[in-house]
């Protein structure tokens, strides 16, 4: 089968590529609003693109109306947000956080997150978050129905047990992700496996 994009309307895109570019990270956004208010969006357009500078990049559209969302509305004002990474641990939460309440209600609040005071920017992370990266505003790309985000990690807050001894690697059977695969459907790392190179071919790119 060939799809031509040129010609594809855009709900037939966005089903195509969400479903076979998978699975995406998901990042649990917090920012502040302009009275203070905290808010919180999950978002699997989401990735990490660099580590120097260290850029993270988010994809936000607009809502069904064209209008913008809560979440870039505080990122060009503030120019800082937070990614908290999820787990099994807050799936659920962070599945509620994506409805749509009023911009005056406080997600975190209404789904039982609790929130801990940022080290560098303005906004709080999750406190339940296994991983959590503060974030300052790199640019935006604009374009009509949706902006694109680089962010620049400026501090991260990672739980004691997801890294070893030495505080370097991951330990996978502490540290399972989950992410998006398609519509409703997400999936958790806790089938992790190790994959190398082939020795033979290794050794004959060294030769």
């Amino acid at each position: 089968m060939e799809v031509d994009f040129t010609k594809l309307d855009q709900r037939d895109r966005y089903r195509l590529l969400c479903s076979f570019v998978a699975p995406r990270p998901i990042a649990l956004v917090t920012t502040l609003d302009k009275d203070g208010t905290s808010n919180a969006a999950p978002m699997s357009f989401f990735n990490v693109f660099s580590q120097d500078p260290p850029l993270v990049i988010l994809g936000i559209q607009v809502k069904p109306d064209g209008a913008p969302k809560d979440t870039i509305t505080n990122i060009r004002r503030s120019r800082e947000f937070v990614v908290n990474m999820c787990d099994m641990a807050i799936a659920q939460q962070m599945v509620d956080c994506g409805i749509n309440f009023p911009q005056s209600v406080d997600e975190l609040e209404v789904t039982g997150l609790s929130l801990a005071p940022s080290r560098q920017i303005q906004p709080g992370w999750v406190a339940e978050a296994p991983c959590a990266m503060e974030c300052r505003v790199a640019q935006i790309l604009e374009y009509p129905r949706r902006s694109i985000v680089l962010g620049e990690v400026v501090q991260m807050h990672v739980r004691d047990e997801c890294l070893d001894e030495n505080g370097r690697y991951v330990r996978p059977d502490k540290y399972q992700p989950i992410a998006r695969l398609h519509a409703d459907n997400y999936i958790v790392s806790d089938d992790q496996f190790e994959l190398l190179p082939t020795a033979a071919l290794q050794s004959a790119r060294t030769a």
